[in-house]
């Protein structure tokens, strides 16, 4: 998936948001197979457990067996048909998330080559928000970070100004 770019920057910004709010003595349920974010975690210190590739909108069993402190889902939720059901299964009292926001400017990514690379959902902040508030989860910190591209282009010069990523930090409401 990046053998041509590396994502520095939202990996910057995220692993600051993650610091930001919980220590590296957590335990984290890394939502996904395991990725360079999830290597990148586990060097800062970090105890990660990532899904084994299930698909989550089917089976949502890791939950049941998941004792850690954390959930983390970036750049995950944008893929799944159901976040809802899978909000609702998380057992965590912290979660964080990250998505790409939808840009009025593209078209929905889908790869035509892998089925599980394509986003069923591009959200917008608010719906964000409106899931995470009706599945229980009172958000309590966000940000959003632009994720310019090194091109000449109407689309590309828009990049530089628009909000790419959405980043939510939310705990459960008991």
């Amino acid at each position: 998936m990046y053998e041509k770019t590396f994502p520095n920057k939202r990996f910057k910004h995220t692993l600051e948001f993650l610091n930001k709010h919980i220590t590296n003595s957590s335990t984290i349920l890394d939502l996904g197979v395991e990725n360079p974010f999830s290597k990148i975690m586990k060097e800062d210190g970090y105890t990660v457990t990532n899904t084994t590739g299930q698909d989550l909108d089917n089976d949502q069993t890791v939950f049941q067996s998941a004792k850690t402190d954390v959930v983390t889902a970036f750049e995950i939720f944008e893929h799944l048909l159901n976040p809802y059901t899978i909000l609702n299964e998380i057992k965590s009292d912290k979660l964080f998330i990250s998505i790409p926001l939808r840009l009025w400017f593209s078209p929905a990514y889908r790869s035509k080559t892998d089925m599980w690379d394509r986003h069923y959902h591009e959200f917008e902040d608010w719906q964000l928000d409106w899931l995470l508030e009706k599945t229980g989860w009172k958000i309590i910190d966000r940000q959003k970070w632009t994720n310019p591209v090194k091109k000449i282009g109407i689309r590309p010069l828009l990049r530089k100004f628009t909000p790419r990523y959405y980043i939510v930090y939310a705990e459960k409401i008991k």
